[in-house]
Parts: structure tokens; sequence; C-alpha cells
């Protein structure tokens, strides 16, 4: 057929919509989706005709390629995916997930009308502060706190609030970069303080600080190197000889923690973490890190410090543009409130739960997805399990290795890659990782239930 009687021959939007399997399609879905489908579709034959690529059309597969359009619209953009990275605190993937108690106090607000400005003894207008700030000078030790959307922008007023059109030293091996390009002096312009950068890249001494001071100066910051770590001939000054120098000079002293921890993270058997609480106790006057990362609740800035430092931001004009829904605040006090009991909250935070569990019950999970994985899918799969390590993510803890025991997937029918990307295609999709000519499937990052979805999603490719 040639190529004009191929193009006359594709089937009109209107003719389509009258389909009784297109007619029940739109019953389901919005019309205007369907209709678009159509059009799409079509269109996109129309392309391939011309191009010499299509040399037949059939009104069936214009009509199954729609369907298979329309269900495709139709799935959610910002979806629920299984994490096998191994990857805790998984950026891409939203980060930390939340615990069962913070999940349902979102769900409690979300769906009702809620206090988040509102004081029911008193009847009058309350502060959306309140919900956390007794929460977080409780575990911390501060005098005062406030919540943001997330860390930057505790940084962001912190520096704006304290340093705006002064000088604010910090030292040159802590101006870090964070992901997507964000950078510590790009926050610092921003908030209108200049930079002075003090020391070297590996070595900074209390006397760079001092050296620097002049009228002008507003603030000394200290940033936490969350992502990454200087190692061998080093040296920085610590935050307590900070806070003195501070103190002789009258210059509050603030310190970027970044993922910030609120417990000694030691005892569970990681590396050891500064704390939110070690810092104000060394008499920081303002204290930022973010509230999801190690701290394991959702994306948040918390700021913990000095009372009138506090009581300055809360009013500052950022405060508002920066400030917390009632949905983010409802997780992160939910959340905040299971670090009252520590134990407890290893047990139900899931990031602290992944990154605390042992190499043996990792062990014991892999053996027994690996078993499942032969049974379900026959010899589709060359199946075992390897040693390996897990990372904590998210720019936390960037030397930890944590052992871990995967399950390695060779396929026998398909390349790795293509199993790789077959499984992000998955509904839900699964993300995993490549090493070694092998899918590796690392569960201490997966949850109840969703190594019977890998089970199945193995043995639908396999069978497929």
């Amino acid at each position: 057929m040639d190529t004009q009687s191929l193009l006359r021959s594709l089937p009109k939007v209107d003719k389509l919509l009258e389909r009784a399997d297109i007619a029940a399609l739109a019953e389901t879905h919005p019309r205007s989706v369907v209709t678009d489908a159509i059009r799409e579709t079509v269109d996109a034959l129309r392309a391939d005709i011309l191009s010499g690529v299509l040399h037949e059309v059939g009104e069936d597969a214009v009509v199954s390629a729609v369907i298979t359009l329309v269900e495709r619209k139709g799935v959610r953009s910002l979806r629920r995916v299984i994490n096998a990275t191994g990857i805790v605190v998984h950026t891409n993937l939203g980060r930390s997930r939340l615990a069962p108690s913070a999940v349902d106090a979102v769900a409690e607000v979300a769906g009702s009308y809620s206090t988040l400005e509102y004081d029911v003894e008193s009847g009058e207008r309350g502060s959306r502060h309140s919900h956390v700030e007794e929460l977080i000078c409780k575990l911390t030790g501060a005098e005062a706190a406030m919540a943001v959307n997330n860390n930057a922008s505790a940084v962001l007023i912190g520096l704006a609030g304290l340093a705006r059109g002064k000088e604010a030293i910090v030292s040159r091996g802590q101006l870090v970069e964070i992901g997507g390009s964000f950078r510590v002096p790009d926050v610092m312009r921003e908030s209108g303080a200049t930079m002075v950068e003090v020391g070297t890249t590996n070595k900074t001494h209390l006397s760079d600080y001092e050296k620097a001071l002049t009228p002008a100066t507003g603030l000394l910051l200290k940033v936490h190197t969350s992502n990454y770590r200087v190692v061998g001939f080093t040296e920085e000054v610590t935050l307590g000889d900070l806070v003195s120098l501070g103190g002789q000079h009258g210059i509050p002293v603030m310190e970027d923690q970044g993922s910030g921890v609120l417990v000694d993270l030691r005892k569970w058997g990681l590396p050891y973490e500064p704390t939110v609480g070690e810092s104000i106790a060394a008499g920081a006057d303002a204290v930022t890190c973010s509230g999801d990362k190690l701290l394991g609740g959702p994306q948040a800035g918390i700021i913990a410090g000095k009372w009138h430092v506090i009581a300055a931001l809360k009013k500052h004009p950022l405060a508002r543009a920066i400030r917390l829904d009632k949905m983010t605040l409802a997780a992160l006090e939910a959340t905040l409130r299971l670090y009252l009991d520590e134990e407890r909250a290893k047990r139900e935070i899931p990031t602290l739960a992944m990154l605390s569990a042992s190499k043996e019950a990792m062990a014991g999970r892999a053996v027994r997805l690996a078993d499942e994985i032969a049974r379900a899918c026959g010899d589709a799969y060359l199946v075992g399990t390897a040693e390996d390590v897990s990372r904590a993510g998210g720019g936390s803890l960037p030397m930890a290795d944590i052992p871990t025991v995967v399950v390695a997937v060779m396929p026998q029918r398909m390349s790795v890659t293509e199993l790789e990307a077959r499984l992000r295609c998955a509904e839900p999709p699964i993300v995993a990782r490549i090493n070694a000519d092998r899918v590796l499937l690392d569960p201490r990052t997966l949850t109840l239930g969703e190594e019977a979805e890998i089970v199945a999603a193995l043995a639908a490719l396999a069978g497929s």
C-alpha cells in the first residue's frame, strides 16, 4: 500500500470514539484524556507512515495502542516504588520513609480540620511553631526552636537573620556543595551576608578566624561536611572554641549540621555523628539540621538555639515563605515523639531500623528471597546471595560501609541492563542496582510484603 493510501486508512477520532471498547474506556477515564490519547496515537502513526517505518495500519492495533496510552496517562506521576538498592536515605526516591505513627498523623490532619493555628484551651489563634518547639527543646536542650521546609531554608533564614549586611566567617574546607549543585556560598550570598573564607581546604586554625574579625563581622559559621570527608593531614576548629571566640567579641555562632541526629548512633553500631544536643551544650547560638535524612522524619529544616535568636527568626519576613504545612508538621511531631523513647525510635522509625539492622538479619532475608525467586522463575535466572554493603545515602555517613547480604540475579533470556530497565517499568517500579553483570536486590531497604511483589515481577518477566 502506498503512503497516501496508508494515510487515508488511519481511523478518524470520531469513529474511534464510537467503538464500544473506547466508549468503555471513556467511562473510567476522563473523556478529554481518551480523546487526547487517540489524537496522539494517530499522529504518531502518521509520522511513522511518512518516515517509511509503518507499512500497515489495523484499527484493532490502533485501539490497543490507545488503551495502553490512556492507562499510562492514568498512572500518578508521584507514586510508590520499591527500593531494592540498599541506599536507606535515597534522595531520588523520597529520602526517609515515615514511621507508621507519622503516616497516621498525616492522614488525620489531611482529611479533617486541625489545630494548626488554633489553641483549643483559649479558643484563640495559636502558633504553628508550638506543635514541635517543646519537643525539639526537650530532645536537644535548646531554649527555643522552630521548623521550616528544609535545612537549606533553615540556613538561609539563620544567615539572613543574624548576618544580613554583615560578614559571616566560614572555613574554606566547609564550603560544601550538596545535591543539585546547591552550594553553601550561594546560600550565603542570597541571605545578604558577605562570606569571608578562612583557612585552607584541609586545615583551618582558630587564629584564622581571629585574624578575619572586623567591626563588620556578624557571624561565625560552622558547616558540617555531611556528604564528604577530608582525611589525612587535617585540622578544624571545634565548635566550643568558636563559641569561646564569639563570646569574647559578642559575635553569634551558628552551626549547620546538615543531616543532623538526635541520638548517638554509635550505640547502634554506626559511625559517630555530632548530635544537635551536643552542639547546643557547646554553646551554639543556633543549630540547623534536616528533619528527614538520619532523623527519619519528613522533609523539614530544624533550627534550635538561644531564645532571643529563635524569637527574632520567627518574626523574620522569610519565616512565612518557608514555613511548614500542616501535613509536614504532623509527621515531624509524630517522629519527634518517638525519640522520647530511643529504643522505640530505633524500632519504629524506618530509617533507624534499616541502618541498625544486622548483617545476619539481612542474610536470612536474602536467602529466603533468593529461594522464592528460584522456585517461582525456574531457569529464567541464576539466583544466589552475595556479601555487599548498604549505604546511608542522602549525604549522610559518607564513610560508612554497612555490611549486608544481597540477592544476585543473572537473567538467562535477556541482558542485565534490560532486566533492570524492565523492573523499573513494573508496577510498582522496582529500583535495583547492577554490579558485575548481576542485578542486586538488597533486602535492607525492602518493607514487609515487597519481597512477594519482586518475586511476582520477576516471574512475570520470565513468562514473557
